[in-house]
């Protein structure tokens, strides 16, 4: 078995975000892999990486990082996959970190979703890899219809909850 989707985390502080990442891959039953690189304190090996993960079947890269947040553009200007960065809340509410990553120059993008959204990036990487694997697809589409199903059961239950000026 090797990894589909690299999980890279500038520090294993950024892991209690990251796991509802790791959650639902392993859910998906999508392998994946798990580091942490940091592009200032080791950019020798965040090289490596980057230059050697397609060669190793990694298609999709989700990295994480915090403060400066370079790690993704880094990873990103060095692979021809696509990475996906998700900024972490360490500093100034995570608003550094957002724009550190979703500022690229041209030519060099990284798909950025919102601060500490690890789960989305999960989602963005299951979506990305449905492309070519149809029961993954359908696995995909399952999961959608759950977070609507549960939606309209929320509403059900809302209705339940009686005040009296409530109208609905």
């Amino acid at each position: 078995m090797y990894a589909k989707v690299s999980i890279i985390m500038g520090s294993t502080s950024d892991l209690p975000v990251m796991e509802k990442a790791t959650t639902l891959l392993n859910e998906f039953e999508i392998p994946f892999e798990l580091l942490a690189l940091s592009a200032h304190r080791t950019p020798q090996e965040v090289e490596q990486f980057a230059h050697n993960a397609e060669n190793k079947g990694v298609e999709v890269i989700i990295a994480a990082a915090g403060m400066a947040a370079h790690l993704p553009g880094v990873i990103a200007s060095m692979t021809t996959l696509p990475v996906i960065g998700v900024p972490i809340n360490s500093s100034l509410d995570g608003i550094d970190a957002l724009l550190s990553i979703v500022q690229m120059p041209p030519g060099i993008p990284v798909a950025t979703v919102g601060i500490n959204a690890a789960q989305n990036a999960a989602i963005l990487a299951i979506q990305m890899l449905a492309k070519t694997d149809n029961s993954l697809k359908i696995k995909l589409k399952g999961y959608k219809d759950n977070l609507k199903e549960k939606i309209v059961a929320a509403n059900s239950q809302l209705a339940e909850i009686k005040y009296e000026y409530k109208t609905n």
